[in-house]
């Protein structure tokens, strides 16, 4: 097959400088690397800011941005909002649904007709087509308008919608996919028997680069040792968890520890470990490496990961990792650089927290370990062969 030429990304939201979710960095990152590279790459999103509200708040139109261009289309207003979330909450707790609900919950998902009809008019300018995560209507419907040229960029976790019929449709239509982690690919092909000739293991490529890991404590003047985590605060990515944990941390151990956060999402500690919580909110990347690297750990408690990127940046800061074991991804990446613990229950994160708290050696060691196993596996050089090899592959 001749190299693709001509590639469209389809992201439901882009930011040129604002922090968005681990998804959507993903891709950007991915068309970044392949304009870079001297392609012709236009990326395909939405006029929202907000994952919350999904209001068109940017100006729809295609501006250059960098060695690409973007196109912004409005999210279609006037979707059933309540009967989304009704079919939402059913689907994720397991509850009794048909393949009618399946569709009321996708078509009244994230959706942009003017994005599809795009693709519908132009889809032949573009060798390829790359849609991600799988999660969004935007995504579900953008793959099946040109299947034959379309890779999905899945970023799947094995949570109930997963196993929905629309996913079948989607999994079973496009012509190949490119997944974050060998685990997300075994679970695919698991879930939806996808061959390996349509697979390929991509990842992203991670930056390198360098903290002080005394600046953070300098800066706001923080004397106690802390863990630090970095993303999103809810209950799929485990932040409630991770403050009962901690809390019950401290009072079994009586130890000063203190919880570091950057990110979105409101928390709720309780009243005896809110004023040991440091709530950040939004950080510069070079603000929130610092906290990283001045950590104990990083603590990442999501059971629903396809890569971990804060845990791969916690790693190239030298901060070893403390994950939960549910998470085949996060366990797996640990296992691979020896760069982290995971703990099902509390009585293991306990133990395995006091052990990094007490053995400087070990958490300095691992830190090593880590952004060794870092710049070895997800250096650009070895991410972007393993695209383009996807790309024309």
């Amino acid at each position: 097959m001749p190299a693709a030429n001509h590639i469209a990304f389809v992201s439901p939201r882009y930011s040129e400088v604002a922090t968005v979710g681990g998804a959507e960095t993903l891709i950007k990152s991915l068309a970044e690397r392949t304009a870079a590279a001297g392609r012709h790459v236009t990326i395909l999103t939405t006029c929202a800011e907000s994952h919350v509200t999904w209001k068109n708040t940017l100006p729809p139109g295609r501006r250059k941005v960098g060695g690409y261009e973007v196109e912004y289309f409005p999210v279609d207003e006037g979707r059933d909002l309540a009967a989304f979330r009704r079919a939402q909450t059913t689907i994720s707790n397991n509850g009794v649904f048909d393949e009618r609900d399946e569709r009321l919950w996708i078509d009244n998902n994230v959706n942009s007709q003017a994005l599809y009809e795009h693709l519908r008019e132009h889809g032949n300018d573009y060798d390829r087509i790359i849609v991600g995560p799988y999660l969004f209507g935007l995504s579900f419907h953008a793959s099946l308008v040109h299947p034959e040229k379309t890779l999905l960029v899945p970023c799947l976790h094995d949570e109930p919608f997963a196993y929905l019929g629309v996913m079948k449709e989607l999994f079973g239509a496009v012509t190949g996919f490119m997944f974050n982690s060998e685990p997300e690919q075994a679970l695919a092909q698991r879930i939806f028997g996808v061959p390996n000739e349509k697979c390929a293991v991509v990842g992203m490529g991670m930056t390198p680069f360098d903290a002080d890991a005394g600046a953070f404590a300098s800066r706001t003047g923080l004397t106690s040792p802390y863990v630090v985590y970095s993303g999103r605060r809810e209950l799929m990515k485990g932040t409630p968890l991770l403050l009962d944990y901690m809390d019950a941390f401290r009072q079994r151990t009586e130890k000063d520890i203190k919880v570091v956060l950057t990110g979105s999402g409101t928390i709720e500690p309780s009243p005896q470990l809110a004023p040991h919580v440091v709530d950040l909110g939004f950080v510069s990347e070079q603000e929130k490496h610092e906290a990283m690297a001045g950590a104990m750990a990083f603590i990442h408690p999501s059971v629903n990961e396809s890569f971990g990127i804060v845990l791969l940046e916690s790693w190239l800061a030298r901060t070893p990792g403390l994950v939960h074991e549910k998470s085949e991804v996060l366990k797996w990446q640990c296992e691979r650089s020896r760069a982290g613990l995971w703990f099902r229950t509390y009585p293991e994160f306990e133990e395995e927290l006091l052990l990094l708290l007490n053995n400087e050696d070990l958490r300095k060691a691992m830190g090593e370990a880590g952004r060794e196993y870092v710049l070895r596996e997800y250096s650009w050089e070895s991410v972007e062969k393993r695209l383009f090899d996807a790309l024309d592959g």
